[in-house]
Formats: C-alpha cells, structure tokens, sequence
C-alpha cells in the first residue's frame, strides 16, 4: 500500500525537465548522424523528389467515345456469303458507359414463330408420358409455359411441350472456331478528354501534334508509336497475356486503361497519356463456370401472310471498357511548409533512439542515466528544514 502511495505522489508531485548532456561517443555520435540522414534522405528524397510533396494535387475528371472500324466475311449454310460491317457486329444491347461490345460469335435460330413445339431435353423435360408434365408450369431455365402434354422429341426421346417461339434455340454447342474470328484485325479509336478542376487544366489523348492523316494511318504500338489513340483488337487481347481467338469463342471483358499523372509544373506538353490493357473477366482454369459474356436479342419481320416471325441471336463477344485515372500536382505552399515542418519533427526521433539505446542498452548505462538525469528536492521544503534545525 505504501508503495502504489509513494508512486501515485511521484506521479502527482513530479516534474521532469529535459536536460542537455554532451556525450563524448563515436557509436552514439555515429548512429545519431546516420539516423538523420536516414530522416533527411526520407523527407528530401521521398516526400519532395519522389511524392512531390511541395505540390497541390488533383483527381482527374474524364469522358470517353469510342468508334469501331471493321469488315469482315462469313460464308456459311445458314446465312450464305454474307459482308459484316459495324452495324452488324457493334451490339447496342450490351453498350455501357465507356464501353462498347463487339460481338465474335453467335448461336442463330432463324424463322421462329409463336406456336408449340417439345422442349429441349434435360432433367426436368424429359418425359414417358402426359402424367409427367404439368400444364402451365414455366421453369426459370425453360423456353416456354407446359402445355401439359408429352411428345417426341425426336425418334428416342419424349419432353414435355411449351408453348413458345419454335423452334426452339439448342445452344449446347458453341461454334468454334468463334464465327467472326476475323475480329482480330478490327479496330477501335479511343478519345478520351480529361479535365483537372482545381487547377481549370484539360487536354485529350489526340495531341495537338496529330492530323488527319496520322490518324488515319497510325496503329498503337507501346514502342513504336506509343500515343496513337487507335487500337487493334487482337494486340489489346495479346497485351493482356490472352489469345483473341480463345477469348472470341465464348467472349469475354477487356480493360483499356489509361493513366494521366501530370505534373503542370512543367509544360502541358509533358502531359501524356499511358495506356495499358488487362482481362477482367474470370477465366480459372479450375473453376470455369459459366465463362466469357453473352446475351440474345431477336430481330423481328412479318412474312408476306401478316405471321410475324423473328430472328433469335445469342451472341458472344467482347466488351472493352476504358477506365481513365490519374492526379495532377502544382507547387503550392501550403503543403511545402506541412512536410517541411513534419520533416523537422521527425528529426527528433534521431534523439530518442539515441537516448533509448544510451541509457538502456550501453555497458556504462548507469553512468549515463546520473549524467542525464538530476534530482532536486522542493526548494521551499528545504528551507523548512532548515529553518527547524
């Protein structure tokens, strides 16, 4: 009990002052040294050089258009000889903001018409008789509403008929290789205008330095030509690590990055954009469930009878969204006089690693903690006593 008094006084009725002692050392003096310039390589080095700590900084603030050019050929049974363009292979359904969809490959059911046919065959369809099918029941996976009835659905196999478009799409087999694998060769134009607002600075990723005819004429190439806005589809899928064919089977997502760090201390010609490219989608190899990107959409007629008939497409391919960051920094005082008042602050940790090592881990710590620390009595007190004798 005495003892937590004696320590709750000392707390109370204590002051510590610090005081200067010199210490006659070349491992203290050594370690104080090297530990400031470990601190004054940190704030020059880091803080301004590297982090540019002097500046104001800014987040970029971005809008994006993209165009595709392209043609290709397909010859097949369904279709013929037949020529697509960008309004055939360039999917609205699927556009986004800074995005766009080209479609590489598709499922076509073609001359559906509102009727009943058998269902496609699964676990749930498959039938021996009506007793197995129940009128209006409509399965989230199936084509259309039960009519209740069981019938062939081909010389083997009985399922349950829907009332439904019909015939029905079979989308077990996806084409390969992808429908449009000449996709590879299309291209995509990019305009990207950025704007920093604390600092009413824009610019665009078409220099002033590009004509026309340039633009025309240029295609990306990170070491060639590293600023041209137009990029081929297959060297966008190949700079990510993937194979344009493989991905234009079952599609997939692309990211066009691009990155603008400027420093508008120096001229806005040194304002340049970065591109890079990554793969967004999933794609592990141990657990590919449900892979690449796809959706329907249908096209609609009437034939010469008034029976309106359409076009059922499930098509797959590729969408590339083009994601835009960056800061921007300029000189302003007032975060040059914060770090340079936190680099003068941290210059103290110099001195309480050196007090730490000296008075508890050095052979002669004793010694040095009666050199650092001096003990003196109440002055008043003292007088008392004296007074008394």
């Amino acid at each position: 009990m005495a003892g937590c008094c004696a320590v709750l006084a000392g707390f109370l009725f204590e002051y510590d002052t610090p005081r200067i002692v010199l210490i006659r050392s070349r491992k203290v003096g050594l370690m104080n040294r090297a530990v400031q310039l470990l601190i004054l390589a940190y704030v020059i080095g880091w803080v301004f050089v590297w982090e540019k700590g002097y500046q104001e900084t800014d987040s970029v603030v971005s809008s994006v258009t993209i165009k595709a050019k392209g043609v290709a050929v397909t010859n097949t049974s369904e279709l013929g000889f037949r020529i697509w363009d960008v309004a055939d292979y360039v999917m609205l359904q699927a556009q986004e903001e800074n995005s766009i969809f080209i479609m590489t490959n598709m499922i076509l059911t073609m001359n559906q018409t509102q009727g009943v046919c058998p269902e496609i065959p699964g676990k749930t369809t498959v039938c021996q008789s009506d007793a197995n099918c129940i009128a209006g029941s409509a399965g989230t996976h199936s084509n259309g509403v039960a009519t209740g009835r069981c019938v062939p659905f081909n010389r083997t196999t009985k399922t349950c008929e829907v009332a439904a478009w019909c015939p029905l799409e079979n989308d077990t087999y996806v084409p390969k290789p992808a429908f449009l694998k000449a996709a590879e060769n299309f291209t995509l134009l990019v305009k990207n205008n950025i704007w920093y607002p604390k600092f009413n600075f824009s610019k665009r990723n078409i220099l002033p330095t590009v004509n026309t005819s340039y633009l025309k004429s240029c295609i990306y190439n990170a070491k060639t030509d590293p600023f041209c806005p137009i990029f081929r589809l297959g060297k966008i899928v190949a700079s990510a690590g993937h194979s344009f064919q493989d991905m234009a089977v079952q599609g997939g997502i692309m990211g066009i990055q691009i990155k603008w760090d400027c420093n508008l201390d120096r001229t806005a010609a040194f304002c340049l954009p970065r591109y890079s490219f990554r793969r967004l989608d999933n794609r592990d190899t141990e657990h590919n469930v449900s892979p690449g990107y796809n959706f329907r959409f249908a096209k609609y007629y009437n034939d010469p009878a008034g029976i309106e008939h359409r076009t059922l497409i499930k098509a797959y391919g590729i969408r590339f969204d083009v994601m835009v960051f960056g800061k921007a920094g300029k000189f302003d005082i007032i975060p040059t006089m914060i770090n340079v008042g936190s680099g003068l602050a941290l210059l103290g940790v110099a001195t309480v690693l050196c007090d730490i090592i000296v008075l508890y881990c050095m052979k002669k710590r004793y010694y040095y903690r009666e050199k650092k620390y001096k003990y003196v009595d109440d002055y008043e007190q003292n007088l008392c006593g004296e007074a008394n004798r």
